[in-house]
């Protein structure tokens, strides 16, 4: 737990006995899910650090996790499952399991079972849908009020690690891909309106502003960047990192310019943006 005005390590939370693979914030910034290898998700107090419940979690049906804008479910991307698990987090009993079919004209002879296998999950910001990211580069779209699945949203054709809704717009959808782009889909029409390009190497995580007027982006060529949304362009780019960069973050509330990143060097770095 870092103070995120000046990265100041405030605390340690244990509790898992192997290595963490995701975390989640609830909303309200009082309690925290982790995935971990030790095949168990622990949602926990963030100030006290206490074990609110325990759900279990093979190592490979748990790579992302987010809770809804309310904070009413955890949406976790079910790996090699090629589905997504959603807990109540009233009762944390499982709601229900969205399962990602086949993309039309596949054949059941087709060896795409791994490829379904769950990278990312992103909820839009009225909750009704659930979008996520596979390892063959398609995203899934759901209806999560009627678990329905409702359609894919192809144009990348390698994993899908990060992806994210505008804030402000329900449709907008912004996806990051090992094949080094940045795409933006009306995620209820279809439609690809935007392709942004200029990481030399697999772009592994995406955010955007709380203005919904920028996005950041981190990836295995070792920097940050920052694109301007109505020029659809890269505007800065941030090489401190010596090492790929797994996770960006802009500071939620908006108060002030600040994206934070951290990398596989094992650090944390935070920026100050206009």
């Amino acid at each position: 737990m870092w103070r995120s005005d000046e990265l100041v390590l405030e605390r340690t939370n244990t509790g898992h006995c192997l290595g963490v693979a995701s975390v989640a914030a609830h909303p309200l910034g009082s309690i925290a899910a982790s995935s971990s290898l030790d095949s168990f998700v622990r949602v926990f107090d963030v100030d006290s650090n206490a074990t609110i419940a325990t759900l279990e979690a093979p190592p490979s049906e748990v790579w992302q996790m987010r809770f809804d804008p309310k904070g009413t479910v955890l949406a976790v991307a079910g790996g090699g499952s090629a589905s997504v698990k959603l807990w109540d987090t009233n009762t944390w009993e499982l709601i229900t399991t969205l399962s990602i079919p086949r993309p039309e004209g596949s054949k059941p002879t087709d060896k795409s079972g791994s490829k379904k296998f769950v990278l990312s999950v992103a909820w839009s910001p009225d909750g009704k849908r659930l979008a996520c990211g596979s390892m063959d580069g398609t995203i899934s779209v759901f209806d999560v009020q009627r678990a329905k699945f409702l359609h894919h949203l192809e144009g990348h054709y390698m994993p899908v690690r990060s992806l994210v809704y505008s804030p402000y717009d329900p449709r907008l959808l912004f996806t990051a891909s090992d094949d080094t782009n940045v795409h933006m889909y009306d995620a209820e029409g279809k439609a690809l309106v935007g392709n942004m390009s200029g990481h030399a190497s697999w772009v592994l995580c995406v955010d955007v502003s709380p203005d919904g007027a920028a996005i950041a982006t981190g990836s295995s060529d070792k920097t940050v960047r920052l694109w301007d949304l109505t020029m659809r362009a890269s505007v800065q780019t941030m090489s401190n990192h010596t090492d790929q960069v797994w996770g960006v973050a802009f500071r939620p509330d908006g108060r002030g310019g600040r994206l934070a990143s951290v990398s596989d060097d094992k650090s944390v770095s935070l920026y100050d943006y206009s």
